[in-house]
């Protein structure tokens, strides 16, 4: 038997999971499914992740349950049991979620995280809003404790103390929600809502809070950020 032949075997009796060394838990946002991480997991697949896109139950519980079942269940998944670095990539609660969990708990192969639109500091429409019940048939626990004041679940969190990068939009195709709102936003949160203490890089790109995880160069930036801890360009201008 040649050498190229036994080389080409042998690799394939190896498992893939061998071969790929960085693993990304997706998690989506408020009233989301998996479906729209879907587009991104496909790129960092492409990039050699091993990608877990996570579903769970947004509307049905409170951000500490959820943060506290859905992340836990996403580490004993068999799919990054292997993986030297665990990543995340978020988008809106999602990233909440992240914050919520790692306060009290730690993940020794932890990685980078990036953030999509993630509501940080709180968002105006949950201050708005968030009291009616329509709000909370639609929402459920989790939305009401998005809001702005410094009781909301973001602004008690605190400074992050692991890698994040957070993308914002400035883009809105809904501006009865932008009207609540201050400064750029992407219809849901403010760009400047977005930040956190502690972060290691920001950028705001031209998409709207929905489209935002699906926008080429967000996604783009993702990947760059997981694998240098910055992103490559600055924030597009208005």
């Amino acid at each position: 038997m040649n050498r190229p032949l036994t080389l080409a075997i042998l690799l394939a009796s190896i498992p893939v999971a061998s071969f790929a060394s960085e693993g990304v838990v997706l998690l989506h946002g408020l009233c989301r499914t998996e479906i729209s991480m879907a587009k991104m997991a496909t790129a960092l697949r492409q990039e050699s992740f091993v990608v877990l896109n996570v579903d769970y139950p947004s509307r049905k519980s409170s951000v500490e349950e959820l943060a506290g079942t859905t992340i836990s269940n996403a580490l004993q998944d068999a799919k990054i049991a292997e993986v030297n670095k665990i990543h995340f990539v978020t988008h809106s609660m999602g990233g909440i979620l992240v914050r919520q969990y790692l306060k009290t708990n730690k993940i020794d192969r932890l990685g980078r995280v990036v953030m999509l639109g993630p509501p940080n500091q709180g968002s105006e429409i949950v201050d708005k809003l968030g009291d009616l019940a329509v709000f909370e048939m639609i929402n459920g626990p989790a939305g009401r404790q998005l809001g702005t004041g410094a009781d909301s679940v973001p602004n008690r969190l605190g400074p992050v103390a692991f890698e994040v990068g957070v993308i914002a939009g400035d883009r809105s195709i809904n501006w009865i929600n932008s009207a609540m709102i201050d400064g750029p936003d992407d219809g849901k949160v403010s760009v400047q809502r977005t930040k956190v203490a502690g972060m290691k890089d920001h950028l705001v790109v031209h998409a709207s809070h929905p489209y935002l995880v699906r926008d080429d160069k967000a996604i783009r930036e993702t990947i760059r950020f997981l694998r240098h801890g910055r992103f490559s360009s600055k924030s597009e201008e208005r």
